[in-house]
């Protein structure tokens, strides 16, 4: 039996109302609502935050590392996404953003955004070996997205770049760096990465392309904000500190990795839905001159993530002010030639499909569910409600066939039912008054 996967995603039932409002914005199809109440398919969830994005009773949540989690460890280091520098307005720059991780408790900080250059150049040099055939390449940097196409696009996961995401290239670095630096055991050392969404919570707990996770935690960025923001007023800046280039920094806005890696016959989609209409097109083959795409499930990029302070489209104008003043120099320029060799930057396991969709192992038997299912669909009125707290008519049919649902659970067949009864009802009177 499969283990239960690990969700960031969660459901806090007390405060569901049974509203349709995550049932109908979920790109898997993974929220039915039951019993009055929402229920998250474990399987289908790819942990994209929309729901939590949509659900105005608050219901929907992300379980994240607190803060007092990096007291497991001797040592501490800080792992910020990008996205986190947009979430301070009138910042002189990066480093007092570091400076400010310091203050808080940790002995060191390594930028995500450093491990984005990394990954930049790994991706660049994987390019040069590549045919025309494997393009166009997909980027694995956003989690929910390579999870997607896990779950609706298995036929893509070929071309999903095998090269490990910013903030495990990071991680891997910041914890070998600061060991032989402070000559001390890597079991003392704990990264941990300041996240802005749910997604890359569950990929440090349920790591995609590799089996364990170089990260030890990651805490949400609405919950260091405050402390921070405080920290921030009462220290100078030190730009030392920063040594990313404008390009990984780029990384938290939409289209900042493309215009790292591929700038030219590439594209950068932001939004789940749209992603979903860009892959389609991808997987019909009407992309043929595609050479990189990114996706990011978020709208705006990394800083539009659920766990984000700030407006996205503020913080992305404060992102593209401190690109500015950060080393301009492209990756392929500043990052070390050793950095492609010394580390693991490549994933070591394939990424598998999900199996969640099939309606059963043997093929006969899913075969006649998939006929059983056809025919109860054309059974249904097809105005793809929710009412039945299935979010379409062909998801409802599918859960009858799964035995989750009746057929009568569908309002408008039970309305029908209802009148065919009370008119039986009616001639049955007529008939015993006779």
């Amino acid at each position: 039996m499969e283990e239960r996967r690990y969700h960031s995603v969660r459901l806090d039932k007390e405060k569901c109302k049974g509203c349709t409002n995550c049932l109908k914005r979920c790109p898997t199809e993974a929220i039915r609502v039951r019993g009055g109440r929402a229920h998250i398919i474990d399987e289908r969830c790819i942990d994209c935050g929309e729901c939590i994005r949509v659900c105005e009773f608050h219901a929907k949540y992300a379980q994240t590392d607190p803060l007092a989690t990096i007291n497991r460890f001797k040592y501490k280091i800080a792992l910020p996404a990008p996205s986190l520098y947009g979430q301070f307005k009138h910042v002189a720059s990066v480093g007092q953003i570091l400076e400010g991780l310091l203050k808080m408790g940790f002995d060191d900080v390594f930028e995500v955004a450093a491990g984005a250059d990394i990954v930049t150049r790994a991706i660049r040099e994987r390019m040069r070996n590549m045919t025309p055939d494997q393009y166009p390449l997909i980027s694995s940097a956003c989690p929910a997205i390579t999870r997607l196409i896990q779950v609706r696009f298995p036929e893509l996961l070929p071309h999903i770049v095998d090269i490990r995401q910013p903030m495990e290239v990071a991680a891997m670095i910041a914890k070998r760096e600061f060991c032989q630096a402070r000559d001390v055991d890597e079991s003392e050392v704990g990264c941990f990465f300041i996240t802005p969404c749910a997604a890359k919570m569950t990929a440090v707990r349920n790591p995609i392309g590799h089996e364990k996770s170089a990260v030890d935690g990651a805490i949400s960025m609405l919950e260091i904000y405050g402390l921070l923001a405080g920290l921030l007023k009462k220290h100078s800046a030190d730009v030392n500190l920063s040594r990313a280039t404008s390009f990984g920094v780029g990384w938290a806005n939409n289209g900042g990795e493309t215009l790292s890696v591929s700038p030219e016959n590439s594209m950068a989609v932001d939004g789940i839905e749209n992603v979903i209409r860009v892959l389609e097109e991808i997987e019909n083959n009407k992309l043929r001159d595609l050479v990189f795409f990114e996706g990011a499930a978020c709208i705006g990029g990394c800083v539009g993530g659920p766990l984000t302070f700030e407006n996205g489209y503020i913080a992305r104008n404060s992102i593209r002010t401190l690109m500015k003043s950060a080393d301009v120099r492209h990756p392929d320029d500043a990052v070390k030639t050793s950095y492609l060799t010394k580390y693991a930057l490549h994933t070591t396991q394939r990424i598998t499909p999900n199996s969640a969709m099939k309606l059963d192992d043997d093929i006969a038997e899913a075969m006649r569910k998939m006929e059983l299912m056809e025919q109860i669909e054309k059974s249904l009125p097809g105005y793809d409600c929710g009412s039945c707290g299935s979010p379409t008519c062909r998801t409802f049919a599918e859960d009858i066939v799964r035995g989750h649902a009746d057929k009568m659970d569908c309002i408008h067949i039970l309305k029908d039912q209802l009148k065919i009864m009370a008119q039986r009802m009616v001639e049955l009177a007529k008939t015993t008054r006779e």
